[in-house]
């Protein structure tokens, strides 16, 4: 079973004639392209946090009493 796969790879291991392009030194992802997000779909991930963020901080500071809703609503 281990010979017949080191037989496979000893003769396809160095076939020059098959080579594929050559890999490409400096390769860049697409400029644009965070986390492979679109522009839009950042900005809603961001307003999201920032929502979030605050809807936490106001929570946090009605559970310390640092701030009380009108009792008149």
């Amino acid at each position: 079973m281990f010979e017949d796969f080191r037989k496979q790879m000893d003769d396809n291991a160095f076939n020059e004639g098959q080579e594929g392009p050559p890999p490409e030194q400096n390769a860049k992802p697409p400029r644009g392209n965070f986390l492979g997000l679109t522009p839009v779909q950042r900005f809603i991930v961001a307003f999201l946090v920032l929502l979030m963020t605050v809807i936490l901080g106001i929570l946090f500071l009605m559970v310390t009493n640092r701030i009380v809703l009108p009792s008149s609503l």
